[in-house]
């Protein structure tokens, strides 16, 4: 089985584009925060890649931005490739299945306009704190299991 499912910030407004052939697609990363709190008490994140095909990502594209809180569902995907010294690098990416909105649209639009807020992951390694008066899951405590059994 390889299921992923995650929970996380945009770490950049997604960018649409497009293959030879024509088929929409985005690539974007979204900030996770791990469980625990490092050896400072802080609490670190993983940043984690992301491809969406399609619908998906004219959808993702259009209504997400930085910073915006998005649930996701996919499957772990490695690839490889020579860079331009002729050395193999590999990847591994989330491709895609399912994505839900987790905060409102007023949040993500707060959030799209406070741009004064500091999400720059790309320089950092420790996720920024979430408000907690726009966080969907302040009260389960430090972390939320997310298991869709319960549906069944």
């Amino acid at each position: 089985m390889n299921k992923v499912v995650l929970v996380g910030r945009l770490t950049a407004k997604p960018e649409l584009r497009y293959t030879p052939q024509n088929t929409a697609y985005t690539r974007f990363s979204v900030a996770v925060n791990r469980n625990f709190t490092n050896a400072d008490g802080k609490r670190d994140a993983d940043f984690i890649n992301v491809v969406a095909w399609r619908k998906q990502a004219e959808t993702i594209s259009k209504y997400f931005d930085k910073g915006n809180l998005i649930a996701l569902e996919g499957r772990l995907q490695t690839g490889s490739y020579d860079d331009k010294d002729g050395n193999k690098r590999y990847t591994v990416d989330v491709a895609l299945d399912n994505f839900e909105f987790v905060e409102s649209k007023a949040s993500r639009e707060q959030s799209s306009l406070n741009n004064s807020t500091p999400y720059d992951y790309q320089d950092s390694n420790i996720a920024p704190e979430v408000n907690v008066e726009n966080d969907p899951f302040a009260e389960f405590g430090d972390s939320v299991s997310i298991d869709d059994n319960f549906l069944e």
